[in-house]
């Protein structure tokens, strides 16, 4: 009797309404890692030695997907329309969740599109002169910019660009003029500086170290908290007297909005892992780049306040970019 009961219940156990079936444990496939820049450079290396591990530690690959362009739009745009399921990724990075949504008009919103999962690390820009400028710290140049107003030029790696507008935070905690040079990438304006055609930039450190051997250039203050390890004797901006002075170039991870809790904390706890590894400040050593672990939490309010700073600095200095 009870068997034929089980048999005439178990179709409408199957096919009750409403009843959840259970679903396999995250992650149960790869995980698409969207990149938001071309391969080869510094933030595919770090989205590559990052996911390596990780994968190894959630017994799933995870496939890097390039697409760079637009500042990290292109990216932004394909991760805010993912499924929120945790099988869509983003290594967001200063430009994406910083200066971009400072600078420019984007098509999603950078807060409300998408959810913090962790930070991976950040690494200062470096205040450098070309070696013909008689400064040897901050408060020298900053004369020499008086004395000399109008002859003296920067360069960026591109309008809106977060070395852009640190030498626009600059200009404005030192009341000091300087003409901005645009290029289209750190390296060109890194040649142009070591050969006189521009005179003062603030470059990433991990573009910089390999000049800052030579006699090309200088370096005369950090943008960190902290002295970076790599410039032991090269004093931060807040030790040259501006308090506050600061920018870093972060890199974090996201992922599309409204992403489950529980799936959230599996990635954030096995972030925490990775970046916890021994060998992972050496791998990342070449680009300078010292680990942070952060909860979502903390992430998300640290990106909500790097996009209010520079959106603050933006308007302040007239910065506004067509695309």
């Amino acid at each position: 009797m009870k068997r034929r009961i089980l048999l005439q219940a178990a179709p409408a156990l199957i096919y009750a309404p409403g009843l959840a079936l259970a679903q396999p444990a995250y992650p149960s496939k790869p995980i698409r890692y969207i990149v938001p820049v071309a391969a080869g450079g510094g933030s595919d290396l770090v989205g590559r030695t990052v996911t390596e591990r990780w994968g190894k530690i959630l017994n799933q690959p995870f496939v890097v997907d390039n697409q760079g362009g637009g500042g990290g739009v292109i990216a932004c745009q394909a991760t805010a329309r993912a499924a929120p399921d945790g099988y869509t990724l983003m290594q967001g990075y200063v430009a994406t969740h910083g200066t971009s949504p400072a600078t420019r008009k984007l098509p999603y919103d950078p807060i409300k599109d998408f959810t913090p999962i962790g930070m991976i690390g950040a690494t200062p820009n470096v205040l450098v002169v070309n070696s013909s400028v008689p400064a040897r710290n901050v408060k020298e140049l900053i004369d020499y910019l008086k004395k000399n107003t109008g002859k003296v030029s920067y360069g960026s790696a591109g309008p809106g660009s977060l070395t852009h507008l640190t030498a626009e935070l600059f200009k404005q905690a030192t009341d000091s003029f300087m003409v901005h040079i645009p290029y289209r990438g750190i390296a060109p304006a890194l040649t142009d500086l070591m050969g006189g055609q521009t005179q003062v930039m603030f470059p990433g450190l991990a573009a910089a170290l390999p000049y800052l051997k030579g006699d090309r250039m200088r370096a005369l203050a950090v943008t960190g908290r902290k002295r970076h390890p790599l410039l032991k004797d090269v004093p931060t901006m807040e030790e040259s007297g501006f308090k506050g002075f600061d920018a870093i170039q972060w890199y974090g991870v996201v992922g599309p909005a409204k992403m489950p809790e529980a799936v959230v904390k599996t990635l954030s706890a096995s972030l925490t892992q990775v970046l916890a590894q021994p060998d992972m400040k050496t791998k990342l050593s070449t680009e300078a780049i010292e680990l942070v672990q952060m909860s979502p939490e903390f992430f998300g309010t640290f990106m909500q306040i790097d996009i209010a700073r520079w959106t603050k600095l933006a308007k302040e200095r007239n910065i506004q970019l067509d695309s």
